[in-house]
């Protein structure tokens, strides 16, 4: 068909404009259909995603601290060539470590007064055959342990000053956080034994206590680290700002480093830096005024230490 030169001088064109106008086009070429959209309802399904409901918080990872502002529960600590601490109940122990243990303990010395709170045990005194204290409490403190651990008790009074230590080291922008603290008898003797397979009686000694001979069993005694748990009851714990604040402040609330470094001799153990006694506020004045051991406090030294002074 013979195109028109000029749309606007032809009478069917002007018509054909006319009709297109009232239609809503502007021209006679007819616009492309534009591209088609499809509505939200119509969309592809996208991969469902967990969300969090409103006013609910997200639960804490295993690295950041829950609601309650305590780390996540069950942290396991890896020993190194300092003391070993434990991340679950140990196995009943075996006949013969059984053995061999009441052999360690036969001839010792049985404390006269296990409830005093500055009671001297070590390798030559013993608690009374499965002694327990008896007013054992849970502090209000951090722990790296499940929130129901027995281990996170501790004897009253020792309680009270663990708390008012961790708070003045809180203020001072020192974060503690408990370990270990109570052990019954019978959980410091498969706990004990199971180093001894591991390691041999002799250098299980030097990290873990014969059952009965435990300060832990006492309720006055608690292995502390950072709140992040990092070096907790290893021998880097040494070099952190945490046990810096403790060896200067510890004192002031009735606490003591039990097992100070260059003391090995006398204490029976290496240096444990994390380690704290509680002896009550006047005692652990003077043992940290003098750089004593409790062993020194007392006039109670092993004949081998006191050979080599």
């Amino acid at each position: 068909m013979k195109r028109f030169a000029n749309c606007t001088n032809h009478p069917i064109i002007l018509v054909m404009a006319a009709i297109l106008t009232l239609s809503g086009c502007s021209g006679l070429a007819v616009p492309a259909p534009t591209e088609k959209t499809e509505s939200p309802a119509a969309a592809p399904e996208q991969t469902k995603q967990e969300s969090v409901k409103p006013g609910e918080k997200g639960k804490p990872t295993a690295q950041e601290p829950a609601a309650s502002g305590e780390p996540a529960p069950s942290v396991e600590v890896k020993p190194d060539t300092a003391k070993q601490t434990e991340a679950q109940p140990p196995k009943k122990p075996p006949a013969k470590a059984s053995a061999d243990t009441e052999e360690l303990l036969a001839g010792i010395e049985v404390v006269a007064e296990p409830e005093s709170m500055a009671v001297l045990v070590n390798k030559q005194r013993k608690l009374p055959e499965n002694y327990t204290p008896t007013d054992l409490v849970f502090p209000n403190v951090p722990y790296l342990l499940p929130e129901k651990s027995e281990k996170r008790k501790m004897r009253k009074e020792a309680a009270a000053a663990l708390e008012a230590l961790f708070a003045a080291a809180k203020a001072d922008g020192i974060a503690l956080a408990g370990v270990s603290a109570y052990r019954s008898h019978t959980y410091q003797k498969a706990l004990f034994h199971r180093y001894v397979q591991k390691d041999g009686i002799e250098k299980a000694r030097t990290y873990s206590a014969v059952p009965g001979t435990s300060e832990h069993e006492t309720g006055l005694a608690i292995d502390v680290a950072g709140l992040d748990g990092k070096c907790a009851a290893t021998s880097c714990f040494a070099n952190t700002k945490e046990a810096k604040w403790l060896a200067e402040h510890a004192t002031t609330y009735g606490f003591i480093i039990r097992y100070p470094e260059g003391k090995e001799a006398i204490t029976g153990y290496m240096y444990e830096p994390w380690h704290l006694r509680y002896v009550g506020p006047e005692i652990a004045k003077k043992i940290g005024e003098q750089g004593i051991t409790l062993e020194e406090y007392w006039g109670v030294v092993p004949v081998s230490a006191d050979a080599q002074r």
